[in-house]
């Protein structure tokens, strides 16, 4: 069974840019479309980001142009590049695949607050 990891959620001032990684336990992880997503308090999760195994990438319109999301195939991690963060964003990012066949993950905190 895949296990997710997810760090690098911080504090940080509107505007102001943050890298979440998740590490995934095994080598399956590789033949999986693979996303990130966000949950809000009191809100749904959601799919901010996704990548396919080849690299084919997409994003939620209100995402588009502040967030990137990599992966490495041969280290089994998945990364979002996040800048421009505006309080919206605040939220905790988990990774999964598209449509969260593995165990989630404890997340990691995003805030966004001057």
């Amino acid at each position: 069974q895949v296990q997710l990891v997810e760090s690098g959620g911080d504090l940080v001032q509107p505007g102001g840019s943050l890298r979440l990684s998740c590490a995934a336990s095994g080598g399956i992880f590789n033949t999986y479309v693979m996303g990130w997503y966000c949950q809000a308090p009191g809100k749904q999760r959601e799919l901010v980001a996704h990548i396919s195994p080849g690299g084919r990438k997409d994003y939620v319109d209100s995402v588009k142009g502040r967030f990137a999301i990599s992966r490495d195939n041969d280290k089994y991690t998945l990364s979002l590049q996040m800048s421009n963060l505006n309080a919206e964003d605040t939220a905790v990012y988990y990774c999964n695949t598209l449509y969260g066949s593995f165990p989630w993950g404890p997340g990691t905190q995003v805030t966004v607050s001057s």
